[in-house]
């Protein structure tokens, strides 16, 4: 239910929040007791109200709990506040609160009156969605919609009827194919964030009030390829289990789940079919998460770079069984790991996880099948990254192009004609399993370093950047599957991916990305050097004084710490680490086996995940209910456009895009429009909309500048992040190439830019006119002339011809055949349906069908009973 205004209206006593859906055609009402501060009184009726009965209803109850009968100045019941969905209720200090979204744009303002959310990161970057599953893939939310329909029939529910209905006699859900299947299936509780907040209601109201959320970042950009409307959604979902900030949680916890784990999927959508059961989708999913190991690093030094330490030894690889068991359940088999730490040092610091990440694998890679083994893949991204000889780019497509080779991803639609009659020679080599639907992503990629940041969302990018190429060719898009560099569709993509490292890492690290992939690229402006720095002294600043208070926040926020009478409070603990360690508290009862490290029937599926395997665990998590095909909570078309009143744009299409394709094609005319054309950087846009955001910065940079104190040098910098490695002796002779200096526009450039608006007919039409034509063009064009001058020309012979339906010459030239077309027959339906509304408009009105009738009595019970 999505509430309405007044969503929460309050009297002396009780609160009462009145949701709708989106067409406000349905509505519940929830009767909340605000006498008890600690204790939930909580009434669902579980009616369903028309807008005529909650208007009545919120009217009584206004006029009853007015202090004299008839008095309109002190109303009994007044408006709270507005907002679309609860988030559950949490417990702070000694008192229980309400948490509503109250924001849907791009933010959501989830707890600005509880005063210690308001300086935390968790009033933004929330998403939820009525209608999809955001927790899940799109592979996941769409491979159980394919479920077998004696499946759904098995597992239909039986739900008593909530609302009256005056026609439920008439036994319209038994009529022959009338019936819908709906499907609901539960949430991943690992990247909801407030499920422990909706567990003290979740068994007392109605389903439809439970709004999951997810933390991490939504961005969606528009493509245009020659017009053709093309939406890259980028998705990344945070994990809320050993949930933290950078320095204070680190490794993995006594259950497998590893700090900063994020699951981003990106989504390709041709948007010129609007139909979800029509369109053409497609998805690829990576990983990105800290080394599961017991490690830590101690801050209480105030190091730049604190040294790391293994906390407890683990033999038989305990922790990482159970990190990598739940990756195989949820992804399936291949798991390849790409190691981006530290291998060569002088001082052993990043090559401490290296070596014990290394045994780790070995270990627990000897009791899998062969063809389902761990892939294990180091590389010192940062060594290459110093190395003049190297391109990091380019090593990294490389290992871009196995991956998804290995893994393949999701589409919903089968191989297009034109791949299986020309096939690439990389589209036979790809991974996967193809299915007649399409084809299942197998397997994931799993991508560290230390901080899981900077190196991390490169490396992502890079193999985001391969896959969106067989995402494009798969849905016919592109001929072959291959995009390169400066391109409008990279560069979108590359800005997409920017956004998304520069939220995860707020969210984690305190600050923006320090190295982003230009500089990798070594074609960073010199200005953004001066911006790594003040993103370093950012990242510092943050870790060293607002990352416990924003700790404390995520602990209360996730229920990680319950708020007791009597016992110590959060900002009292001395440490966090046996909240997030169940181990510690009490001992297991149950030992896993050292062996055989996975769940049982997991290997019997794979390479496919357990998790989309048809099968009855799977099928518990699933809730099937039948629905009448003209039921308005599945008609998707009426729920989101409304079509029967008037809309606004900016209502319907709430969700603004990141970036458009525009934003990136080219100033001139005469280019080639096509976003997957190489381009210099001076032909593109995207410079002349930045213009006034760069200079805003320059203003702010300088402003920054004269009231700070004058910055540490270079080498003290760069010590603190996490790429460099100025550590190792045998590179020091390497010169720093992170940004290379380009040259700045001067007036006289600017006189050159107004010269080259009036452009050659070479630059437009690709050749040059000729003076006068060839005689062969000359006659050709003549022809021309004469046909058209003659087009409404005809014989009068010919006119009987025409009155027949018969082809009619309209050129003059034997030798040219042009007819008109004879006009299409209608058929007997198209006449029928065509005599009845003239009669209709004479006032003879034809009876009603069947079909008709029911569809009418459905409109009238949805609308108004």
């Amino acid at each position: 239910m999505q509430p309405s205004a007044p969503p929460l209206s309050k009297s002396q006593e009780r609160y009462f929040l009145v949701g709708s859906n989106h067409a406000e055609t349905k509505y519940r009402v929830l009767k909340i007791d605000r006498t008890e501060p600690m204790d939930l009184v909580i009434i669902d009726d579980k009616h369903v109200y028309t807008q005529q009965e909650v208007r009545e209803l919120l009217g009584r109850l206004d006029l009853g709990n007015r202090t004299k009968i008839g008095q309109k100045g002190s109303s009994g019941l007044s408006r709270a506040v507005s907002a679309f969905g609860v988030v559950g209720n949490p417990i702070v200090i000694s008192l229980m609160y309400l948490a509503l979204a109250t924001v849907r744009r791009q933010d959501t303002g989830v707890f600005k009156s509880i005063p210690c959310f308001h300086n935390c990161a968790l009033n933004f970057n929330l998403g939820s969605s009525y209608s999809y599953d955001l927790s899940h893939s799109l592979q996941y939310n769409l491979t159980i919609l394919r479920m077998p329909l004696e499946i759904l029939k098995t597992e239909t529910t039986q739900t008593r009827q909530e609302s009256f209905d005056i026609f439920e006699d008439e036994g319209l859900a038994t009529q022959g194919g009338s019936g819908v299947f709906g499907i609901c299936s539960e949430p991943y509780k690992k990247y909801v964030w407030n499920g422990q907040l909706l567990d003290i209601v979740k068994n007392t109201v109605h389903h439809d009030w439970l709004l999951y959320i997810i933390h991490g970042f939504c961005g969606q950009s528009k493509l245009l390829i020659y017009g053709r409307p093309v939406y890259v959604t980028l998705i990344a979902r945070r994990s809320s289990k050993f949930a933290g900030t950078r320095f204070l949680k680190r490794g993995a916890n006594s259950e497998g789940d590893v700090a900063n784990e994020v699951e981003t999927e990106q989504i390709l959508c041709d948007a010129s079919v609007m139909s979800f059961s029509a369109g053409s989708y497609s998805s690829y999913v990576q990983v990105r998460g800290s080394v599961p190991l017991y490690w830590s690093q101690d801050i209480s030094t105030m190091m730049p770079k604190p040294p790391i330490t293994l906390d407890q030894a683990d033999p038989f690889a305990h922790v990482a069984a159970f990190h990598f068991d739940q990756m195989l359940q949820r992804f399936g088999s291949p798991i390849i790991i790409l190691n981006l730490v530290k291998e060569r040092e002088k001082r052993k610091h990043e090559r401490i996880l290296s070596e014990e990440l290394v045994g780790a694998v070995t270990y627990l890679n000897q009791f899998l099948p062969p063809e389902h083994a761990i892939i294990y893949i180091p590389w010192d991204m940062a060594k290459y990254t110093k190395s003049k000889l190297c391109n990091v780019l380019d090593r990294l497509n490389v290992i871009a192009e196995s991956v998804v080779k290995k893994t393949g991803f999701f589409v919903n639609r089968p191989d297009s004609y034109c791949s299986i009659l020309r096939p690439d020679e990389k589209w036979n080599e790809l991974g996967g399993i193809v299915v007649p639907t399409g084809r299942l992503q197998t397997g994931v990629l799993r991508t560290n370093c230390v901080d899981c940041l900077d190196r991390t969302n490169t490396a992502q990018f890079m193999v985001g950047k391969c896959a969106l190429a067989y995402q494009l060719y798969s849905l016919g898009l592109i001929d072959k599957p291959n995009l390169q560099f400066d391109t409008d569709a990279v560069r979108l993509f590359e800005e997409l991916y920017e956004d998304h490292g520069d939220t995860l890492s707020l969210q984690y690290g305190g600050s923006q990305l320090v190295h982003r992939v230009k500089t990798y690229r070594k074609i960073a402006p010199w200005t953004q050097h001066s911006k790594d720095i003040m993103q370093t002294l950012s990242r510092y600043y943050s870790n060293a004084f607002s990352d416990a208070d924003r700790q404390d926040s995520i602990n209360l926020f996730l229920g990680v710490f319950q708020p007791t009478e009597g016992k110590p409070h959060l900002w009292e603990l001395p440490t966090d680490f046996y909240l997030h360690h169940k181990n510690t508290m009490s001992l297991s009862q149950t030992r896993r086996s050292y062996t055989h490290w996975w769940t049982q029937g997991v290997l019997n599926h794979l390479p496919l995940p357990y998790d989309e395997v048809t099968c009855i665990e799977n099928r518990r998590k699933l809730i099937v209910k039948k629905y009448h095909k003209y039921e308005e909570e599945i008609d998707i078309h009426n729920e989101f456009f409304r079509p029967y009143e008037l809309s606004s744009f900016d209502d319907t299409f709430c969700l603004a895009m990141t970036n458009s394709i525009r934003d990136f094609m080219p100033k001139n005319v005469g280019i080639d429009p096509s976003p997957f054309t190489v381009r210099k950087p001076d032909e593109t846009g995207k410079s002349v909309v930045g213009n006034k955001s760069n200079r805003e910065e320059t203003v702010l940079q300088r402003k920054t500048a004269a009231s700070a104190p004058p910055p540490p040098s270079e080498e003290a910098v760069s010590s603190s992040s996490e790429d460099d490695s100025g550590t190792d002796k045998e590179d020091e002779g390497a010169v720093s190439q992170r940004s290379t200096p380009v040259k700045m526009t001067d007036a006289g450039d600017n006189i050159k830019i107004t010269e080259n608006i009036v452009q050659s007919m070479k630059d437009i039409y690709g050749i040059n006119l000729s003076d006068v034509p060839s005689e062969e063009d000359f006659t050709i064009y003549t022809r021309f002339v004469h046909l058209g001058q003659n087009q409404h020309k005809q014989d009068k012979s010919s006119q009987n011809v025409f009155s027949d339906f018969y082809r009619t010459h309209i050129s003059s030239f034997s030798q040219d055949n042009i007819y008109e077309v004879q006009p299409p027959k209608a058929d007997k339906k198209s006449v029928d349906i065509f005599h009845a509304h003239i009669q209709a408009g004479r006032g003879i009105m034809q009876p009603l069908g069947k079909e008709d009738i029911l569809m009418y009595r459905e409109y009238i019970r949805n609308r108004y009973m």
